[in-house]
């Protein structure tokens, strides 16, 4: 009978110590396989996870190609991180939603341009033009300080980022700003003169940003740089740290450089620089 009490015991205590490891690795960060979500059609996350898998780090893309389902699987838990989005819709999506998200640390800038199958020149915009633009508050504004640095429109003095019909204060050519879903944007530039699209957008729609867009940002301004974003606590683990580190290497910024050829532009600065974004505004 003492024989099967402490077999029983020590099954127990075997259970017991293998439920107890696996809590404390995954506390600590020592799981080796992370899911990150990206955008369609996104070159640089599968070279980083070539060089991951030699770390003995496993990652598993999940490929979207919209700017809500990315923060959601994330705050469910059906991702580890995501690496899509700017700071600043970023900074906007946590709120409206009231997401548990925080950025691990900043990748790209990749500049948003204007295209149209119509004219070839910005300065050929006519007058009472139909300009097609992100329907989201932030890429809306983002497309709107593109409209007015290219002199088509002008905002008002206390534009804060967020896009709406408000902010524009002049608008000479009487111009018909179209809000759209971003992903179905490409698809309509047969039905606009103009649109602002986003280069992730423009990238899977077959579109190069450097020779196809008849004008493309050249403010590298803070709240466009993108990030990789993870649930709140999760910044100390040791797989996304490791990761976070490939992706600033050298190796990772030739590798940039050399596929997009100035379309992404390698931006890795620290997270504080990225917390004064909002100052840039008054700048604009």
């Amino acid at each position: 009978m003492k024989k099967i009490i402490l077999a029983l015991t020590l099954v127990l205590l075997a259970v017991v110590a293998v439920g107890c490891g696996g809590t404390d690795d995954k506390a600590n960060g020592d799981e080796k396989s992370v899911v990150i979500g990206v955008s369609a059609g996104d070159r640089t996350w599968p070279e980083i996870k070539k060089i991951a898998k030699k770390d003995g780090i496993n990652i598993e893309l999940k490929e979207f190609s919209d700017y809500v389902l990315p923060n959601r699987a994330l705050a469910d838990g059906d991702l580890d991180a995501n690496a899509f989005q700017t700071i600043a819709y970023f900074d906007s999506f946590i709120k409206e939603n009231k997401l548990d998200l925080e950025p691990l640390a900043s990748t790209v800038i990749a500049p948003m341009g204007v295209y149209s199958n119509k004219v070839k020149d910005i300065k050929d915009i006519k007058k009472g033009a139909t300009i097609a633009v992100p329907d989201d508050s932030t890429n809306y504004g983002r497309a709107l300080l593109l409209l007015q640095e290219a002199g088509l429109i002008t905002l008002v003095d206390d534009f804060d980022g967020n896009g709406s019909p408000e902010a524009v204060k002049e608008n000479p050519k009487n111009l018909t700003i179209k809000p759209m879903v971003a992903g179905q944007i490409p698809r309509a530039l047969d039905d606009v003169d103009a649109a602002a699209i986003n280069n992730g957008v423009a990238v899977e729609a077959k579109l190069d940003p450097l020779n196809d867009a008849i004008f493309l940002e050249s403010d590298t301004a803070k709240p466009y740089i993108n990030i990789i974003a993870v649930r709140k606590g999760d910044t100390d683990r040791a797989a996304l740290k490791k990761i976070v580190e490939i992706y600033h290497s050298d190796e990772m910024k030739k590798f940039i450089d050399k596929t997009y050829k100035g379309s992404s532009i390698p931006a890795f600065v620290p997270l504080s620089e990225l917390e004064t974004y909002k100052e840039t505004w008054s700048k604009k």
